[in-house]
This record gives C-alpha cells, structure tokens and sequence, in this order.
C-alpha cells in the first residue's frame, strides 16, 4: 500500500472493495470499523442537539411565530439612531439659548444669565427623571400620567415607535429644557437666583409635563379629542402639534409672560408711551450667533420628532419646510422693522426667523414648502407687531420671549387648520398612514381642523398663564423672586454671583470671589456713576 502511495497510483473501486472484504475477516478490523462509525453517528447527532438547543433558547421567539411577542418590544436600531441624533440637536440648542440671552442682555447681568441657563438643565433633567415624564408620557387618563416614575417599570421601547424607551426619554427631556429656558428669557434682569430655582421646579416638575399630556400623552383628552367617548366626540377631529408650538413654545411663552407681569419692569426701564424705550442687548455677536445656533438645532427638534429615520420624505420635507418658514420670517421682520425705524435693524431680525421656527413647529409634517413661506412670513410681522404690543402694555421682555414663542407659537399651532395641504396622515415608524390626511380651509378642509387647533391652544394658553401666575405670586411671596432694589442696581453678576462676565472691564472692579455686602452695594453703585462720569468730563 505504502509503496502504491508513493508511486502516486490510486486503487481502483474492485481494489478497494477485495481489500475492505480482506480486513472484515479479521477480527480487530471489524472491531476497529464499528468504534469508528459509532464516534461518527454519536459526534452528528451531539451536533444536530446543540444546534436544537441553542435555536429553541435564543431564537425562537425571532424566527417562529410566537404570541406572547409583540412588535413593540423589538427595538428598531435605525430609528433609536436617529432619535438619539436628533436629541443631542436639540440638547445644543441650550448653547443657542444661553447665547441668544447673554447677548440681548445687559454686561453686568451676564454671569446670572449663564448660571439660570445651566442650572435650570441640570434641575429638568433630574425632575424629568423623577416625574416628569411620567406625568407627560405614560398612560393615566386625560389629565395626567401615573406611571413609570423614577422610569421604573417602563418597557424596552416607547409605545408603538420601536425606538428605545431611554432615547425618547432623552429625546423629551431635551424639549422640555428648551421650554424652562424660554421662560427664564423674559424675566432677566431681576430675578433673584433662588426664586428662579423655585418657578423651575414648578416649570420642569409640573406646567410643562402635566399640561403637556393634555396634547402628547398617549391618553390626554386633546390628543383623543373628537373621538368616541372622549372631549367633544361631535368635533370628529383632535388637536395636532406635531413638534411643539403650543406643548413647548406656548406653554414656556406664556409661563414667562406670567413672570414679567410678576416681577414687573427693570429698574430705569421707560417704555415708549412714557417718552422712553428698550434697554439696548450688550452683545448682538453674541445675540446672534446664538439665534443661529438655535436654527440649526431646530433640525432635530422638528426632523426628530418623526421619531423615524425611515420616513425619508417626511423628514426631507419637515426639513424643507422648517427652512423656508425661518428664511420667510426672518425677511419679512426686517423689512417691517425698516419701515416703522428706517433701520436695518439686526435685533428684530433674528427674533424674525425664530419666530419663522416657532411658527413652523406645529405644521411642519403636513404643509407644503409654499405654505411655510405664507405661514412664516405672517410670523415675522407678528412677532413684530407683539413686541410693540408689549411695550405698549408695559410689560418688560429684555429678549423677546413672549413674542417670539408664545404668541407666535399660537399663530403656528391655529396656521395648521388654515394651510394643512390634505396630503399626509399620522406619522408612523416607517412612513405617515395618509388614509386619513390633514386638510386645512385654505385647501377644501372646512373649519373642523381649524375649530380643533383654535380649541386645543385656547385651553393650554390660558391654562398655563392661569396656573403660572399662580406660581409666580407664591414664589414672590418667599421674598426669592426678584432681588432687591440695591443688588439690581448693583448689577446681578456682583450681587448674587461675585463675579462679572468681563473682569477687565471698569465695571468688574469691584468684584470679589465672595460677592459684596448688601449695605455696600448702593455706595458702590453710586462710586462706579461717579467714575463714569468723570470719564466722560
């Protein structure tokens, strides 16, 4: 054999076969033969038993069908992804809002503003933890949610979405930061830091996530309005908000109007039907870039909220129309600012096209790209025409806040029923269902989406200035609302936190670590005039 092997020659299959007779009359062969065919069987079947064991454990529930698994408990990666992006926008808008409002305040409150902006985020991601989404997103009944507090008990994935539960957590929790910041806008200047903590809980712990389940909880009586056994059935419509002009911008538009009228003016403030006008923003670089900042995070606030990254056209047109609208408002605030001031004026401008993205919020799913432009251009003339409202009521907004984000995210929310082009449906994980599309007046709808958004706005607005008045007076009544008459004048930076945003400035000479005393304050404030005024001589 060995000497057949060498030569490279083979047996042919007669070979073969008078050999296996030859070694099948000898006993230790036919021992030898039978060890191994029975290694073979047992080494298959041990195989064929591991392979049955390991597919009923781990796979059984994926490939077979399978009762006790249901759709929603598969985490969709592509959307999560998307979710999470989107999330971490809207989370970078807070560097837009903090910018937006250090620029169109004063130098020496500009410390306080940064220190609002960043403890008001860190105090709404723990209550929204704690309770907050829980009261806004988790199932209760018309008025409030009752479960999942601390997030416990909650499932793998967010209702019917497929996207993990934690990054529409996150994803929410960045919205409702957005609407604590906006609040703060209206009320700097005055407010002491204290008394800002204490409204912030209020904000972030209750207005916003309580009311908000009103029109975003999966059972809020606004969000099954119109329907079979639930608010007004006869209506035969629910309110829509897709993105958050009335849940976000109304809501923390209105908180901050009730804070104004609270705290009242600044000190030195004269309005213009008193022969005087606007306290003039320290920074408008800063101002806005920070406007800016805010428009490109606008991208994940109203892209985001499909919660889908497989709706491809309707992320593309979301897009589309959030940019037009901004474009569109942003242009028709300066040319209403030039005709009233005969100035190019940067400051109206820039609340111009945020007003464009407040406005364009709400409809944003279900308009057309040529219904934005109509839509945003009316918000740039409103938010104009609600600044000089403002200033006529004596009411103090250093930024722009109720303007820009409570009365323009009424137009925005009320614009839906008026130019809802009739083309899309509810979105959904992969795509809108558009058997039931959206139609406005101006598109042959008629009136009833119209009367729902007009209903649904109406009951949040005036629901969250009631309550936020309410929450304004008994945190004035602490005595932490609004600093004293000495510190204001002194500036907030050196009262409250010791330190000025510009330490080589004249006005940061008298800063020290621990602040000054409060009987200093008014002698201080009285040595800096004077050097002032020497200067000037």
């Amino acid at each position: 054999m060995k000497s057949i092997v060498r030569r490279g020659e083979s047996l042919s299959l007669a070979q073969k076969l008078s050999r296996l007779a030859v070694r099948l009359r000898d006993r230790e062969w036919r021992r030898y033969g039978a060890t191994l065919l029975a290694g073979k069987v047992i080494g298959v079947g041990s195989t064929l038993l591991i392979m049955a064991a390991v597919t009923g454990i781990f796979f059984t529930k994926v490939l077979a069908a399978d009762s006790t698994v249901k759709a929603a408990d598969v985490v969709n990666p592509v959307n999560t992804a998307w979710t999470l992006v989107a999330a971490f926008l809207v989370f970078g808008m807070q560097v837009g809002f903090t910018m937006l409002e250090a620029g169109f305040c004063r130098s020496r409150e500009t410390v306080n503003v940064l220190m609002e902006c960043i403890v008001d985020t860190c105090l709404c991601g723990i209550l929204f933890y704690a309770i907050g989404f829980a009261f806004m997103f988790s199932h209760g009944n018309g008025f409030i949610g009752y479960h999942w507090f601390f997030l416990q008990g909650a499932p793998e994935t967010y209702e019917s979405t497929g996207v993990a539960f934690l990054a529409v957590w996150i994803f929410q929790f960045a919205f409702a930061d957005t609407c604590s910041t906006i609040t703060s806008g209206a009320m700097i200047g005055r407010t002491g830091f204290v008394g800002d903590l204490l409204y912030s809980v209020g904000v972030s712990g209750f207005i916003y996530p309580i009311i908000g389940h009103w029109a975003w909880g999966p059972d809020g009586f606004l969000a099954t309005m119109g329907s079979s056994g639930n608010f007004l059935p006869g209506l035969g419509q629910s309110f829509h908000d897709f993105a958050g002009s009335t849940v976000v911008h109304t809501i923390g538009g209105f908180i901050a109007l009730a804070g104004s009228i609270v705290l009242g003016p600044r000190l030195g403030r004269k309005f213009k039907r008193d022969g005087g006008g606007p306290m003039l923003p320290h920074d408008l670089t800063i101002a806005a870039s920070g406007g800016l900042i805010l428009w490109f995070g606008w991208y994940g606030f109203n892209p985001g909220s499909t919660l889908s990254a497989m709706d491809f056209a309707g992320i593309g047109r979301v897009s589309t129309n959030t940019t037009l609208a901004a474009c569109a408002a942003g242009l028709t605030a300066m040319i209403y600012a030039y005709i009233v001031s005969k100035k190019w004026d940067v400051g109206f401008t820039v609340n111009g096209f945020l007003a464009g993205l407040v406005a364009i919020t709400c409809p944003c799913y279900w308009v057309s790209p040529t219904g934005a432009i109509i839509l945003g251009g009316i918000a740039g003339v409103v938010v104009c025409l609600g600044v000089e409202l403002l200033e006529w009521l004596r009411i103090d907004d250093p930024i722009g806040a109720v303007p820009v984000h409570g009365i323009c995210g009424i137009w925005g929310t009320l614009s839906l029923g008026l130019f809802a082009c009739g083309l899309y449906g509810a979105p959904g994980p992969t795509g809108p269902d558009n058997s039931a599309p959206l139609t406005g007046l101006f598109y042959g709808g008629g009136f009833t989406l119209l009367k729902a958004q007009f209903i649904g706005s109406a009951i949040i607005t005036l629901s969250t200035f009631t309550v936020a008045l309410v929450l304004m007076y008994v945190v004035n009544l602490t005595g932490t609302l609004r600093v004293s008459e000495e510190g204001e004048l002194y500036g907030l930076d050196l009262h409250e936190h010791g330190i000025s945003a510009y330490p080589e400035y004249v006005i940061s000479s008298l800063a020290a670590p621990a602040g000054m005393p409060a009987d200093l304050t008014i002698g201080r404030a009285a040595e800096v005039k004077s050097v002032a005024s020497a200067s000037a001589d």
